[in-house]
């Protein structure tokens, strides 16, 4: 191609150029053709164009595309150059390192700046100018790695100040990771993957770099594997003490939106995940090929193990494939035909089971019908696919209580969140559950029997109305434990209610005229009074005015016969009877609620006087004052004493009395506690307690009986409340199961047969057998990760398994259950370290995540738990927590470089004085917050 510039100084082109016009092009061959013929003009250079393949056509590059080049710590220099579309981005990044000078080595990365506030990363430096969208006038910016393994553009918030990272030289992998909210199943995913050597030196290294697969349509276009390299460098810096896994947690919910926003989520799927993307994004294979997979067909093993290897690496090779997958044998059986299918299978990890026990250890608490008698924790084994009356029959062998008279109930929060029916599973217990166990008379027990269960709540009142509400009554919480009891259907009024809650509460209820409480000593004088008292009345036509409360107001309870009238909130508070006037009382004649009204609704409330060492002012044998009613009675006194006492006047010995009885009579009728109708969350509902309706005996009856604050301080003992006493087998110490590791892998090579929703197709049947599948290890990789199956999911129950497994922390040998032999012909041994664990505590609701890891570098255990990192001994890495196994074949282990930390078997918090003076240490014992 010749063309002729305008300007020799710069030779740029004049814009708006035409072909044929201004220039000419012509092809090389021709241009060195006239060349060696004619000779060149002296001080005027060809201008070489390349052709590019643009969509539709292929073009002539006349104009270059024209971009500004700089680097990021110094954007005031700026450098023009010129690229053809058709060049690749590493062209420009080459030539940038040149002008710049930039190490030979230095990692580096591209940004493509469009407008002042608009920058986009050149991910893929191998993909064209034209196809990466740079145009004339852009802006290519370069930036180098700090040291401390962060980018200058994207420099994540560290938890040391910017002067500590300058000064920190830590060792390098000995860093903790932040929790960002529910994280820790990464962190501690994280810490393991980053522990494995031959993985983290790839990525120290940058090898990576340049096995990053743009176009893997099963990848994350390079972006996993980028931010964990960000995260890998930023720990194996030796610069922090904590970094902020912020950026890849972001990576990781844009391409798995499972792991989107902050629950709590399983570290081992989140390895899988991980595992997984790593592969794809760093997958050497550009274009998969279609391979058909054949089966065995009677060929010997050797052979057939070899093919389907070499077909995995046709389509999977990657750092990944050389570090983690191995090769397992899958043989199925028809049990029709006897067709035998043998084919073999990459794995990147073994799925081990723990043997499961058919036992289950349960502990709960049993309330006998004795009052007096504090509850007892019980410990005993029972089926683990038992039903709830296997529980009752092994608390019945020890309490010689018969089964058919307890009911198990599920307490928390004050309340019975679940009382179970005798025929449901014991699946639906939890170990974490408070499970309590209440002994019934034989009554209650009976279909169609005289007795009915109530279930009883304890709440206290507020000392002010909740007018917020609307309803104007008293707010109120619960306390203590509940109670399940049963009650004769004759007794269901409120007065017999009353007292048998007293009877059943004695033991940390103190009422008075029991236990040293003093009560009144006039009875024989108040027997008097009440017969003249009742001749008056009759006299009087019944009008009575003994409404009002004293100033010497004594609660509690009476020997006589006393009838609780306070169900309803607003007649608590000022004391009046209970008498059905609303219409619903008369209609609900099976519920609990009209029960409660029908005894005695009507008729007045007779109680003794308490009196203390001196009697009141009021009560006093030889009180002669009047007593001062209250607002309430002042109000009741106002309407009668006009008129009846005009009609009907009162003897002179009768009034004396009456006005010493009416102090009395209104300090009898407060009771201890009030009963209430609830619901089974034991809030009072509306057209439950204040209209007289309540739950029937069709269902579940659950009553509430509500203290004032004052009284539940006086008479209730809490503290004896909560005691309980342990039985014997308490004292027993609990032995945890415990496997060997070798168990869990042999049961993982154990026949078993296909469930039902996963049946296997027999060519030879022409139909979806339920075949028997063996596995059996064929060959093993450099790093073998095992995990531990702790998380059981059935269609029956779901439960976490804290089997403690024995796993050897050296010299994991298997070389008795690998098909191919080993240590011959070259192939590896088959010994295996322990290098890290993943632990999860807590159970299927909620938990926490830690792990341990050995250093590379110096040869010492740690414990990482989220950014805290504390030094660890062998001897506690071995627990039931254990969930995830990393394991390093022995050949491949390097000596450490360093020395061990001579401080680190003294003491495992002696690591955080070491980092950073006044930073939070964790003891070797775990924190068992949930995140």
């Amino acid at each position: 191609m010749i063309i002729i510039p305008t300007d020799l100084d710069s030779y740029h082109l004049k814009e708006r150029l035409v072909e044929n016009e201004d220039f000419v092009l012509i092809p090389a061959e021709a241009w060195h053709k006239l060349l060696s013929w004619y000779g060149g003009v002296d001080e005027q250079p060809a201008l070489a164009r390349k052709v590019v393949d643009l969509p539709s056509t292929v073009k002539v590059e006349v104009y270059p595309v024209e971009i500004f080049l700089c680097l990021h710590s110094n954007m005031e220099n700026v450098v023009k150059a010129k690229f053809s579309r058709a060049d690749h981005i590493d062209t420009i990044q080459k030539v940038m390192m040149k002008e710049f000078e930039v190490v030979e080595g230095a990692e580096t990365r591209l940004w493509m700046k469009s407008s002042d506030t608009s920058c986009e990363r050149l991910r893929n430096v191998h993909i064209s100018v034209l196809d990466s969208c740079l145009i004339s006038g852009m802006t290519v910016i370069m930036e180098m790695r700090n040291a401390d393994g962060t980018w200058p553009s994207s420099r994540p918030h560290m938890r040391n100040t910017v002067e500590e990272q300058d000064s920190y030289r830590g060792q390098p992998g000995v860093c903790g990771l932040t929790n960002l909210g529910n994280t820790c199943f990464m962190n501690s995913a994280l810490q393991c993957l980053s522990n494995t050597p031959p993985l983290t030196e790839y990525f120290l290294r940058s090898a990576y770099l340049e096995e990053l697969n743009f176009t893997n349509p099963l990848g994350m276009k390079g972006e996993i594997a980028e931010a964990y390299a960000d995260v890998v460098k930023q720990m194996w810096s030796g610069r922090h003490y904590s970094v902020v896994p912020r950026i890849f947690k972001t990576k990781v919910g844009h391409f798995a939106t499972q792991f989107l926003g902050y629950q709590q989520h399983d570290s081992q799927e989140l390895l899988s995940f991980l595992l997984d993307g790593l592969h794809e994004d760093l997958n050497r294979v550009k274009n998969k090929e279609y391979i058909e997979l054949r089966d065995a067909d009677g060929r010997p093993d050797q052979e057939v193990a070899e093919e389907a290897w070499r077909n995995h690496r046709r389509r999977n090779d990657s750092v990944i494939v050389d570090t983690f997958h191995g090769l397992f044998k899958s043989t199925l059986v028809c049990p029709e035909c006897r067709k035998v299918s043998v084919t073999f299978d990459p794995f990147c990890y073994l799925s081990v089971p723990l043997p499961v026990s058919k036992d289950r250890v349960m502990e709960v608490f049993f309330v006998s019908l004795d009052p007096v008698a504090k509850p007892v924790q019980h410990r005993f084994v029972v089926p683990k696919a038992g039903k709830v009356f296997d529980l009752c029959s092994a608390l019945s062998e020890i309490t010689n209580i018969p089964a058919n008279q307890m009911v198990v109930a599920d307490v928390f929060n004050h309340r019975f969140y679940k009382i179970y029916h005798a025929d449901e599973s014991l699946s639906c217990i939890l170990d974490r559950d408070d499970i309590f166990v209440y002994e019934l008379s034989k009554g209650s027990m009976e279909e169609d029997g005289d007795e009915v269960v109530l279930a009883l709540y304890l709440r206290e009142r507020s000392h002010y109305r909740d007018y917020g509400s609307g309803s104007s009554s008293y707010g109120t919480s619960l306390f203590g434990h509940p109670l399940l009891l049963s009650v004769p259907r004759g007794q269901c009024t409120r007065a017999a209610l009353y007292h048998l809650f007293l009877q059943r509460l004695e033991r940390y209820v103190q009422a008075p005229g029991r236990s040293g409480v003093e009560e009144e000593d006039e009875e024989g004088e108040d027997d008097n009074d009440e017969e003249e008292e009742d001749i008056y009345k009759t006299q009087t036509n019944g009008v009575s005015d003994d409404d009002g409360e004293d100033d010497c107001e004594r609660p509690g309870p009476s020997k006589k016969d006393y009838h609780c009238d306070c169900v309803q909130g607003d007649s608590q508070a000022d004391g009046s009877a209970l008498t059905q006037t609303q219409p619903e009382q008369a209609q609900n004649q099976e519920s609990i609620g009209q029960a409660l009204t029908e005894d005695g609704a009507s008729s007045e409330v007779r109680a003794g006087c308490s009196t203390e060492n001196s009697a009141p002012a009021s009560c006093s044998a030889n009180n002669t004052s009047t007593t001062v009613p209250t607002a309430g009675q002042q109000g009741a006194e106002q309407q009668t004493s006009e008129t009846e006492k005009e009609c009907f006047p009162s003897p002179p010995h009768i009034n004396e009395r009456r006005s010493k009885r009416k102090g009395c009579e209104a300090r009898r009728k407060k009771p201890l506690f009030c009963i209430q109708a609830v619901n089974s969350n034991g809030t009072t509902e509306r057209g439950m307690g204040e209209d007289g309706k309540a739950f029937s005996f069709s269902s579940q009856p659950y009553v509430a009986i509500d203290w004032d604050p004052d009284m539940k301080k006086k008479y209730y003992n809490e503290n004896e409340a909560e005691k309980y006493v342990k039985h014997q087998s308490m004292e027993v110490p609990h032995q945890q199961t415990t496997v060997q590791l070798q168990e869990c892998i042999e049961l993982f090579t154990t026949v078993e047969t296909l469930e039902e929703e996963n049946p296997w197709y027999c060519p030879t049947c022409k139909k979806h057998q339920l075949a028997t599948k063996k596995l059996d290890l064929w060959s093993l990789p450099e790093v073998l990760i095992i995990h531990l199956k702790r998380f059981s999911y059935t269609k029956y129950s779901r439960e976490k398994l804290d089997i403690i497994v024995d796993f050897p922390i050296r010299n994991l040998d298997f070389s008795g259950c690998l098909l191919k032999k080993t240590g011959v012909n070259g192939d590896p041994p088959s010994r295996y370290d322990l290098i890290a664990v993943s632990n999860h505590y807590g159970g299927l609701r909620d938990g926490h995540y830690t792990s341990y890891a050995w250093n590379k570098d110096n040869g010492q255990w740690y414990y990482f738990d989220d950014s805290k990192v504390t030094y660890a001994r062998e001897e506690q890495i071995v627990t039931n927590a254990a969930y995830l196994l990393f394991y390093h074949r022995q050949d491949k282990i390097r000596q450490p470089t360093l020395p061990t930390p001579s401080d680190s078997s003294s003491s495992p918090n002696d690591l955080n004085n070491s980092m950073k003076d006044g930073m939070e240490g964790a003891s070797s014992c775990v924190n068992m917050e949930t995140d």
